[in-house]
């Protein structure tokens, strides 16, 4: 509110382009903080001031509510009450007369300890004048009731009989009295009921009126704030989306340049740092992948074609002992490569340097030929697979080398961890997203807490029990890898010892 009356003054005093300058300058100097703070404080201001006045109604809501529940409902009934406990004495008082049965004298004495213990109460929660009146005027009725009925009582017990006709006539209109004023008490009550209900619902309509009034304010001074920060934030914050996207892309040049406000303007200033440190890296990783493919590749080829040609006796026939440790090395050795290998194209898929050519192509032939390339496996382990595809399947833009090294490592590893006998089906189906692929396994299952860790690298499932599987745990990491530069998603399903489901989707 200070900066909006200090506008104002420098608008009576200054041209109107000095004006503009110097609001543009003051809105430069101010930082995010500052202005979302101002912006917070006005509203945080007008909320206490609405929750201030919201209280006090609903305190008055509620006083009028209680007086309806503990005064005016109250009042109403024991009105009703009492009438009824009236008529009950008459109808003993009658007996009593005629019967001379103390029984119907104790009964109406216990009711007349009844109508004054409830006529007590009654005056006591009375909340109007005119209540308090008419109680008074019941009171009195009631005590020359029982006046009238303790002669009638004495006159009886002294062994007269007779009582005077103007006796009996007095004491009715006494008991209509009572009874009269009871109804008309009970009509106030049922007034003063609807006073209080139209009193909730003027409170109820002033308080809808003000709300609606302070919503609106709220609405408005939202919008003022949201498009004073608007222009200088959220012009800088695009830049710096912008710019994420392309270090995203590997585009780490240091061009990011933003004034204003001083935070942002620090974090364009870390940006660019950041992108010099990237490029560092970057330079680093590649230099890194040419040592690796001449320091390890070459020499691993160089053993591997030397166990070769000892095999094949080229330097001199080998002794059996010897045959077998050359069959170790070699083995030893092609392990070493495929290691090496994976480790390359992991490192390449996660630093972005791996090409990946997309073109149109049917999937299935991929599947078939990583069941092919898995047959002396399956045959040695008496395994049964089974391929179900029982729909024509959609042309997909893949890359079928990439695509064709995930089925590998996703089939290899059910194959590798299902036991003999066991059984591996892969299914293939069409869905709104695309070609969804799953591998089925009946082998001992993964741990809930293992789903989501086996597809990092060099992360394994722990089985309880179970051996430990040979390999690097890189194989689910690079199908992972593979699934998510094609835009699609993998995931693994498993109840712990009733074997695995391993899906992935390959966008349409």
């Amino acid at each position: 509110m200070l900066l909006f009356l200090r506008c104002d003054i420098i608008r009576a005093n200054v041209p109107k382009q000095t004006f503009f300058e110097l609001v543009s300058f003051s809105k430069m100097r101010l930082t995010i903080f500052s202005r979302l703070l101002a912006g917070h404080l006005m509203i945080f201001a007008l909320a206490i001031g609405m929750s201030v006045y919201a209280i006090v109604q609903i305190g008055r809501i509620n006083e009028v509510t209680r007086s309806v529940l503990s005064v005016n409902n109250r009042m109403s009934d024991d009105a009703e009450r009492l009438s009824d406990l009236l008529f009950s004495q008459v109808r003993y008082e009658k007996k009593f007369i005629i019967s001379k049965d103390e029984v119907f004298y104790n009964q109406f004495l216990r009711l007349k300890g009844d109508f004054d213990r409830y006529l007590g109460e009654m005056v006591l929660v009375a909340d109007t004048v005119e209540a308090r009146t008419i109680l008074r005027t019941v009171q009195e009725s009631y005590q020359k009731y029982q006046s009238l009925f303790q002669g009638e009582l004495k006159s009886l017990r002294t062994g007269n009989g007779h009582v005077s006709p103007g006796f009996h006539r007095e004491e009715e209109a006494t008991t209509q009295s009572i009874i009269d004023e009871l109804e008309r008490l009970k009509a106030l009550t049922a007034q003063n009921t609807t006073d209080k209900i139209k009193g909730l619902h003027k409170i109820g309509t002033e308080l809808r009126k003000i709300a609606a009034m302070m919503t609106g304010a709220f609405l408005i001074l939202g919008i003022v704030v949201s498009l004073f920060i608007n222009r200088s934030i959220t012009r800088p914050l695009s830049d710096l989306e912008k710019k994420t996207k392309d270090i995203g892309k590997g585009n780490f040049k240091e061009d990011l340049h933003i004034p204003s406000p001083p935070e942002l303007a620090e974090l364009a200033g870390a940006f660019n740092l950041m992108c010099s440190k990237l490029n560092e890296l970057d330079k680093m990783k590649s230099d890194f992948f040419s040592s690796m493919a001449h320091e390890l590749r070459n020499p691993l080829s160089t053993i591997k074609m030397g166990t070769v040609l000892l095999r094949e006796g080229v330097e001199g026939p080998l002794t059996e002992g010897q045959r077998g440790l050359v069959k170790v090395l070699e083995k030893e050795t092609h392990r070493l490569i495929d290691l090496v290998n994976s480790l390359l194209d992991l490192s390449k898929m996660e630093a972005g340097m791996m090409p990946f050519r997309l073109e149109p192509k049917n999937i299935v032939p991929l599947i078939d030929q990583t069941v092919e390339e898995m047959g002396p496996l399956v045959k040695a382990k008496n395994i049964t697979v089974e391929v179900s595809i029982t729909e024509e399947l959609p042309i997909i833009k893949i890359d079928s080398e990439r695509v064709l090294q995930a089925l590998r490592n996703i089939v290899g590893n059910a194959v590798k961890f299902t036991p003999e006998k066991g059984r591996v089906k892969i299914s293939a189906r069409q869905t709104d997203h695309g070609v969804e692929v799953s591998v089925a396994d009946t082998g001992p299952g993964i741990p809930a807490g293992s789903l989501i860790t086996i597809f990092e690298k060099f992360q394994q499932a722990k089985v309880e029990g179970a051996r430990p599987a040979n390999g690097t745990g890189l194989g689910l990491a690079i199908a992972k890898q593979i699934i998510t530069h094609h835009g699609g998603k993998i995931w693994a399903e498993s109840e712990f010892g009733h074997g695995s489901t391993f899906i992935f989707l390959l966008p349409a």
